[in-house]
């Protein structure tokens, strides 16, 4: 049964509908459109709409046009109550604060402030269109919304840098106590904080979490708080019922929604202006984007990007971050410039470092998901050039690695190629920093349409990671 052939509004208690993370779903118009019309078929007036964050950034359009291309789908459901996700930072502050005055929705954010001349909290960021919390009026009862977004956000995102983010559970404590005050009926949490939910429902007197960040679907109770995540790229909507007896929530595919023509037609219409519709290449075995494909190992996805950014700074490695590559359709058939650019959609450039071989083998241990905050325990963190490893996944150990058939000498100088995100971030690589800079390239989707355009898309697999031990190491494509 098409769940969205049912009629919404005979519904008379509070209900939430929430989307996050839908990041490149704009490149995809049909699948805009559909999530657009999985709201609106839901929606009435007894309906709050809640987004947590990553809903403007990345992807194509967000590049080209710095996140507003998200206005088309804020307008055509009309948000009600959104936060902010660290690529909603993607192209500066200004550009945020751009899309927050030009939106429907009111913003939520508890913990996001301006950083001060000292390097600490300062005013709260674009205290004139966004507020710490929010009260919304159903149907006689009361609902407070807050935002908390994660504290790691500047050095996820370098155009954050200019902020600066508090204790995200101190300033929701602070928050729940103004909501509890006011005496409203029940508090939910618009969160981008990812596994910190958790830990948020425990420490924070809080009825439901409404979850961003990680990827992953999530409904579960903890200490007596509902915590939910739909997954991302526009996929699911998550609906929340508040009943005085009991808070339910369903989460519904977006895939068999109406389509929202006017949410298409808008969005097609900004990528054939912005011409990236030209074919450069074509590919007849698919080169998936998939979460198993980039973060099992090696892939083909991966070793195309490596290989691009070790060709374009003549290194002895390359190496993309897993979490650089996009979620999305396979490349396949005739490839555009925008299927390029929707690989890794950051306006960053790549950069050329100078490392020994025992930092080199430090960086490659940092590949295993062990010493990664974020994403499922099996995930590897790392697609290379140049290189072959040999990782034990039992013993978490890095058994061989060589560089151009070599084995690594520790006390030898390498090149590297990677993306600038790498060595300005803490996250992921953590051996890696600016202090290992010596050079600068081209942005990085840049680098992959000129070699492209000079070498095609043949990427095989070559057993450059090989992983033994009891995690599945057949190789995904």
């Amino acid at each position: 049964m098409n769940t969205f052939a049912l009629v919404s509004h005979i519904y008379e208690m509070p209900r939430l509908l929430q989307y996050s993370d839908v990041e490149n779903v704009f490149d995809n118009p049909r699948q805009a459109g559909h999530l657009a019309g999985a709201i609106r078929t839901r929606s009435d007036s007894d309906t709050i709409v809640c987004g947590t964050g990553d809903n403007t950034a990345p992807g194509v359009l967000a590049l080209i046009d710095r996140g507003q291309q998200a206005l088309e789908l804020f307008e055509a459901v009309s948000t009600d109550v959104e936060t902010f996700g660290n690529h909603d930072f993607d192209f500066g502050t200004a550009a945020t604060r751009s899309i927050v005055a030009a939106s429907p929705q009111t913003w939520v954010s508890t913990n996001v402030y301006h950083r001060d001349s000292n390097g600490t909290s300062g005013d709260r960021f674009a205290a004139d269109d966004v507020v710490p919390t929010i009260i919304e009026s159903v149907d006689g009862e009361t609902v407070g919304f807050m935002g908390i977004t994660d504290p790691a956000t500047p050095s996820l995102n370098p155009m954050a840098d200019d902020l600066y983010f508090t204790n995200p559970y101190d300033a929701a404590e602070n928050a729940v106590e103004t909501l509890r005050a006011a005496d409203v009926d029940y508090v939910v949490a618009l969160s981008h904080l990812g596994s910190g939910d958790g830990e948020l429902a425990q420490q924070v007197d809080i009825d439901v979490i409404l979850g961003g960040h990680l990827h992953r679907k999530r409904h579960e109770w903890i200490d007596g708080t509902l915590c939910l995540r739909p997954g991302a790229n526009g996929k699911a909507i998550i609906e929340v019922t508040l009943d005085t007896g009991e808070i339910t929530a369903t989460r519904h595919e977006t895939a068999n929604a109406p389509l929202a023509d006017d949410v298409v037609s808008a969005l097609q219409g900004r990528i054939e202006t912005a011409g990236l519709d030209e074919v450069v290449a074509h590919v007849s075995e698919p080169l998936e984007r998939t979460d198993s494909a980039v973060f099992g190992g090696e892939s083909r996805i991966g070793n195309f990007v490596a290989d691009a950014y070790r060709w374009a700074l003549d290194t002895d490695i390359g190496l993309q971050n897993s979490g650089g590559i996009r979620n999305g359709p396979a490349l396949c058939g005739d490839i555009t410039v925008a299927d390029l650019i929707g690989v890794i959609p950051f306006n960053e450039h790549i950069v050329r470092a100078e490392l020994t071989g025992e930092t080199l083998r430090a960086v490659l241990r940092e590949s295993a998901a062990s010493v990664v905050d974020f994403g499922e325990p099996e995930w590897w963190h790392s697609h290379l050039s140049g290189v072959t490893v040999v990782w034990d996944d039992d013993a978490e150990t890095l058994q061989t690695a060589y560089v151009d058939n070599e084995l690594i000498d520790p006390e030898q100088s390498y090149t590297l190629a990677t993306s600038a995100y790498v060595l300005h971030s803490d996250h992921e690589f953590p051996t890696l920093s600016n202090r290992h800079r010596v050079g600068e390239g081209d942005i990085q989707f840049e680098v992959l349409i000129e070699y492209v355009r000079e070498r095609g898309i043949d990427a095989a697999m070559e057993g450059r990671v090989q992983r033994i031990g009891t995690i599945n190491d057949e190789s995904v494509s």
